[in-house]
């Protein structure tokens, strides 16, 4: 069998890319207090109709160990929530997903009880994405 894992690492490196409703910068904004690392956005000139405030063309946070790129932009379907996709993280150790956790749900009303010592832990954070962290 070919082994392409070392010609993968070489042509192209993955990300995370997000569609939010009206709030990209918000959510990318909070994402950078969970994650460090830099943000940058690409915004209209001018306020388009149907949005609050000037919405974000393309949005980047660029941080140590996770790229998420942002777009208030959607399809011509919309943005449908559902539960077929998720971000997943692994964890260090259960105290580094601990903080994560306490960082992801932060603006957050109902936390969910969870046992630290599980596998997997999810989560869906104020913006209705949804974590998968491991350890």
């Amino acid at each position: 069998m070919l082994n392409v894992s070392p010609m993968i690492n070489a042509e192209f490196k993955s990300a995370v890319f997000l569609t939010f409703s009206g709030n990209c910068k918000e959510a990318l904004s909070f994402y950078q207090t969970c994650f460090g690392g830099t943000l940058q956005l690409e915004t209209f000139e001018k306020e388009l109709q149907d949005y609050a405030e000037t919405p974000v063309i393309s949005g980047s946070l660029v941080a140590d160990h996770i790229v998420i790129h942002g777009s208030d932009l959607v399809h011509n379907e919309g943005r449908i929530l559902g539960n077929y996709m998720a971000i997943f993280i692994s964890c260090k150790n259960v105290e580094v997903r601990k903080a994560l956790i306490e960082k992801l749900e932060l603006n957050k009303k109902d936390s969910s009880a969870r046992n630290d010592e599980d596998k997997l832990i999810e989560l869906v954070d104020v913006f209705d994405v949804r974590w998968v962290l491991s350890v």
